[in-house]
Formats: C-alpha cells, structure tokens, sequence
C-alpha cells in the first residue's frame, strides 16, 4: 500500500501522542459535565474511539453520519445528516469528534441541527484542521494537527472506500486519483 503514499504527515506514535494530550485536555474541560462525545462516522470513526480512550471521565458516545463528499477528492457542498434513533441533545454538552475540516460545511451544519435539538453546548475536536481549503466562517475547538492543501488519507481518512485502516496519515498520491 505504501506505493500509493507520496510522503507520511503523520506517524502513528505522533497521532497516538497528540490524540492523548487532546483527551486530557478534554478530560479537564468537561469534568463534572454530562457529555456526548458525537462521532462523525465514517471517517471520524477511529479517532473517536481513540480520543474517549484517553479521555477519564464520564461520558457517553454517540455517532452520526454525514456526507459532502463525491466519489472523488473534493466536497460537494451538500451536507446529508443522518442521527441514530433515540439521539437526545437536550442539555447536553456535545463535543464533536471529527476526522478532518475541509471546507467548513459539514461541521457548521452539523453545529447548527445539534442546536435545533436543544444542546446546552457543542464543541468540536478534529484530528485534521485545513483551514486552506476552508469556506465557511467556522472553527474547530481543538485540533490534532494543521495540514496543508493536499489530499489525505489514513487514521479513518479514505479515498473511495480505501486507505482507512493505515496506521498513520499520508499524502495520495495524485496517480491514485487523477
């Protein structure tokens, strides 16, 4: 698989110790608090899983799905949200668990449904930040690590269903897409 990875962003050992730090950060944050830590499936999938394993205190997980994203490398701008049944947000604090912000669409639309459905506060936490790319006015609250503008995948990140399960994050190279 390494034949399709121009350069690695990130290791593994260096996910491991950022995604740590994030969750002990978050851990202090929301102590005390009812938090829902709200998994973006499918690719926010494995950093999730990671950062409430790093996180010591109460709280529950949650996962809901969203699509922007064609077939290929870019975002269609069309956000599709999808909440499991029996999804309560109602005073709660949800904190967003987010593989990457591109654009900025997915996650202000999904920021603005967690608050029609009544939550007390909604942060978000992302592995990936690209603000290069990004088109709306939003932020993410915590963030793993700041790329530049280049396509991605690994730790969750996929390229047509394909390139999940690498351990660590790398860039595509064009040949696999173009």
């Amino acid at each position: 698989m390494d034949n399709v990875i121009e350069r690695v962003l990130f290791t593994e050992e260096q996910i491991r110790n950022r995604v740590a730090e994030m969750g002990k950060e978050l851990s202090a944050k929301y102590a005390g608090k009812p938090l829902i830590v709200l998994g973006v499936l499918r690719g926010g999938a494995i950093f999730c899983a990671d950062l409430v394993r790093a996180m010591d205190i109460p709280l529950e997980i949650s996962f809901i799905q969203t699509s922007s994203y064609q077939a290929g490398t870019t975002s269609s701008g069309n956000v599709i949200i999808e909440i499991s049944k029996g999804f309560s947000a109602e005073g709660r604090h949800i904190l967003i668990a987010e593989d990457i912000i591109d654009t900025g669409h997915t996650l202000k639309a999904v920021k603005e449904r967690l608050y029609e459905l009544g939550a007390l506060s909604v942060e978000t936490c992302c592995i990936l930040n690209k603000p290069a790319r990004r088109q709306t006015e939003i932020t993410a609250d915590y963030v793993g690590f700041d790329i530049p503008d280049e396509f991605v995948v690994g730790y969750g990140l996929d390229y047509a269903g394909k390139y999940r399960n690498l351990p660590y994050i790398g860039v595509l190279s064009r040949k696999v897409y173009e």
